[in-house]
Formats: structure tokens, sequence, C-alpha cells
């Protein structure tokens, strides 16, 4: 008996040690890194419900892939999920990381330089998001690294030295970002074209635009005897062939203004046929971020020649013109009539601060001619068709239903509670819109949050009704959204008055 309970004693005590050593290494270092990324994102599609820290490994989460033998993750696959906040810098403790494609969500913030700790990291993609910030250079560490994009974000500061020590490195794309300052020269980055770069409008280099001080160096005293009278020589040639250009250009100028009025008299008021013949007198042609690659000269020459066969499309603010160039690229050219003298400068400044904006669902404009009789806007061209032909491609279809305006209804009641716009700044900033910023606080069960802090006045049970209905209203799926009649009915009944309205049907 005393032996029978001394094994049953030790048997307890082996199944106690089994299971705390079960508790205590529940969860893998890489997916504690992981279950510390996803508390970072705000919001997402979904895709993250299913990482469980329970687990012992990350390795069948979706978008995670491991190493069969060591169970080290290997690769994190997540873009096209809607995934909103900032990116961990746990990621750099994933020290088998080869491949990170979080690109086409809402991300923002800096890129967490910790990840220059992932040494076994071949590809990153981060294409596609808000990310903000200098590129770090201890991305310049990542020996293996073959592909790198981060094309499409906000990142602004200078392209770091150290990325041209990437020896490996095959594909390489930061276009559309704010970066200034000339490209790194030396190493790899020297191999790559100007689609690498295009869209940041201060960067420059041998593959984009000429840096303004980029000069052919300094004189010194090592120059060869004689070589002083030369270079005066040159400078004297220099300066009367800059004497005789200045000359030439303000001839030139005087002419063009000439035959701009000219021409302003006799065609101006022949406005429907032609666009802006006048378009060459004194006009001028702001390109953003320099992803319009013509001359003036050769843009202006397209100006001239439009007329109302180009028309695509007209408004009250103007027309819209389709500009085809030589190489087969085209363009939506709108025209703003002008409306006064002091419009001009207005214009100009207003445009600066929309040709800063990136957006991916964004029309891209890519400049503006500013010319004597109108504005000219240039933007890309979308082979859609216009918004007017989709709204009406969308009434005809049947897809314009009830529950769409149900929705609508749901995101005006939340205007009203909350005293924001659906796309108020401080939404935008965390990657969301007002439905968005609802669904995060529902989650966490802080609906009530949303509410604006200056409504007073206001029962808790009759606000608790209306957050309720705009819940349901600005569902994701529409068959769980509610009848424009049952939200009347629910708000006359618990809102507004106890009678019933004739509006709808007591069934």
């Amino acid at each position: 008996m005393e032996f029978f309970t001394l094994n049953f004693q030790k048997c307890i005590l082996i199944i106690l040690l089994y299971s705390l050593a079960e508790i205590t290494g529940a969860l893998s270092p890489d997916g504690q890194a992981l279950i510390n990324f996803r508390t970072a994102i705000v919001s997402s599609d979904g895709v993250l419900q299913q990482w469980r820290p329970e687990d012992d490994n990350p390795c069948r989460w979706k978008g995670v892939n491991c190493d069969p033998k060591s169970k080290r993750v290997t690769a994190l696959s997540l873009p096209n999920h809607r995934l909103s906040g900032p990116i961990s810098p746990d990621l750099g403790k994933l020290e088998s990381l080869q491949f990170l494609a979080l690109h086409d969500n809402n991300l923002y913030g800096a890129i967490p330089p910790e990840l220059g700790n992932c040494t076994q990291l071949q590809s990153v993609f981060l294409q596609g998001n808000y990310l903000s910030g200098s590129i770090p250079g201890e991305l310049g560490t990542l020996s293996q690294l073959q592909n790198l994009d981060l094309s499409s974000n906000s990142l602004s500061g200078s392209i770091p030295d150290s990325l041209g020590k990437l020896s490996k490195l095959s594909s390489f794309n930061v276009s559309t970002n704010f970066l200034v300052g000339p490209v790194p020269d030396g190493g790899v980055l020297a191999n790559f074209r100007n689609d690498s770069f295009l869209g940041n409008r201060e960067l420059c280099g041998t593959q984009i635009q000429a840096c303004k001080n980029s000069g052919s160096g300094s004189s010194g005293s090592s120059q060869p005897p004689g070589s002083a009278l030369l270079q005066a020589k040159k400078n004297s040639g220099r300066l009367l062939i800059s004497a005789l250009a200045t000359v030439g250009a303000l001839l030139l100028v005087a002419l063009m203004c000439f035959w701009g009025c000219y021409l302003y008299k006799r065609l101006g008021k022949n406005d429907g046929k032609s666009l802006a013949v006048d378009v060459s007198g004194g006009a001028s042609i702001v390109m953003f971020h320099g992803d319009l690659p013509y001359s003036s000269k050769d843009i202006i020459k397209k100006l001239e020649n439009l007329n109302e066969e180009h028309v695509i499309g007209a408004g009250g603010f103007g027309t819209v013109y389709k500009l085809a160039m030589d190489d087969g690229n085209i363009f939506a050219l709108k025209r703003i009539v002008k409306v006064n003298e002091g419009f001009d400068r207005f214009f100009e400044r207003e445009l600066e601060i929309l040709g800063s904006i990136k957006h991916k669902y964004l029309v891209n404009l890519r400049g503006y001619c500013n010319s004597p009789t109108s504005k000219l806007l240039i933007y890309d061209f979308l082979s859609g068709g216009s918004l007017d032909e989709a709204l009406h491609e969308y009434m005809q279809s049947g897809r314009a239903t009830e529950k769409t305006d149900v929705y609508s209804f749901g995101v005006l009641m939340l205007e009203i509670v909350s005293g924001k716009r659906p796309t108020d700044a401080s939404f935008i900033e965390k990657g969301l819109n007002i439905v968005g910023w609802l669904n995060f606080l529902v989650s966490e069960q802080r609906q009530r949050e949303i509410v604006d802090p200056h409504c007073e006045g206001v029962q808790i049970e009759s606000l608790d009704v209306i957050l309720s209905i705009a819940i349901q209203c600005v569902s994701s799926l529409p068959e769980d959204r509610p009848t424009i009649h049952r939200v009347v009915q629910v708000l006359e009944s618990e809102v507004t008055t106890p009678c019933p309205s004739d509006f709808y049907d007591s069934d």
C-alpha cells in the first residue's frame, strides 16, 4: 500500500511538472513577437483573430510560414488585409525571417530600424501604406536582401548611403514618397533606373534630375602653368555667350508677349472652339514630384492644338480635355476659367498644397499650367469614364439599393453623435474613417467614446439606442442592416416620442 501511494505521488508530481512546462513554454519567442505585432495593429479585416497566444508556435497562423525543423518564422505575408497601425519593432526579433510582405495596407508610423536585426531577410515589401519618417540606415546591414519596395508611402529625408552596400539587391523602389537630396551614386543603387526614384520632388541624382549643387569640382593649386589664363579666356567667352543669350531671351519674351496679345484680341472671344491659343503668352507650367517628363515647350504645343473634339467631360467648374502626348501617354486636362485678378495667388498656393498630397485612392495631380485666360490642371487619365457615367452604369445596374441608403444614414448619425466629419483628421492620422474608428471602439467595448464631449443633456439610454442603430446601419454586410422603416420606428419609439408615425407601416 505504501509502495502504491509513493508511486501515485510520483505520477502526480510528473504530471504537474509536465503541465507547468507546457504553460511556461506555451508560445515560442517568435510567436510572442508576432503577438506584439498584432497588439500594435488597430484594425484589420479579421485576419489576425486566429493568432492565439495559447498555441505553442505560430506556424499554423495565417500569413506565417516556418522552418519545418526549427519552427522559426521565415515569412510574414499579410498584404491587402486593411491592417491599420504602426509596425511593431518586435519584428526585429524574428532572426530567421526571410520574407516580409505588408504592402497595400493602412500601416502608418516609422519603419522600425530593428528590422536590421533580421539578417536573413531577402525580400521586404512595404509599398502602398502611410509610413512616414526616414528610411532606416540599419536596412543597409541586410546583406542577403534582394528585393526592397518602399514606394507609395510618405517617407521623407534622404536615401541612406548604407543601402548602396547591398550587393545582392536586384529590385529597388522608393518612388512616390517625399525623399530629398542626392541618390547615393556609389554601390548597387547606381544600377537602378529612374522609375525606382520617380515621384520624389526634391530627390536628385544621375538617374533622375541633376542636383543643383553638382559642381564640376573646385579649382586648386594643382593646375598646370598657363591654365589660369586659359580659364580666364573661357570665362570671358562664357560671359559673352551669357550676355547674348540674355538679350536674345528678352527679345523672345517681348515677341511672345506681342504675339500673345495679338492672338488674344483676335481669337479670345472664340472660346468654344479652341482651348487657349494664347497659352504660350506668359504661361507658366509647374510639375509635381518630377513625374511629368516633358518640357514646357512640348506641353504648350499640345495645349494649343486642343479643341472641342478632345472634350471628355464638362461641369460647373470647367471643361476636361484628353491630352495625348507623342510617346503615347495620355493625361486629363481640366480647364478652370479665370475668376478675377486676385485668383492667381490663391490658385497657385492651393495647388502647391494639393500637389504635395498623395493617396492611392486620389487621382494623381501631375502639375498645372497658369495661362493668361485660364488655369489648366493636369491629372492622370482614367480610362473608366467619368464619375457621372459611373453613377448612372450604378443606378441602372440595380447595385444602388435601400441598404446603401441605410449605410449612408448610419454615417450621418455618427457625424451627429461625434460632431466630426467622416474623414476628420483625427481619424485619418490613424489610417481610418469614422466607421473604421467606430468598429475599433466596438471591438474594445468603448463605443461611447465616439460621442462628442460637448454633447450635453442627452439621456444615456437614448444615446445607447442611437449608437446601436448606427452600428447596425454601417454593418459591412448589407443583409445585417435594418430597413429604413425599422430605423425610423426605433428612433421614434425609443428616442423622440412614444407615438408611432404614419410614415411607416405598422407591420
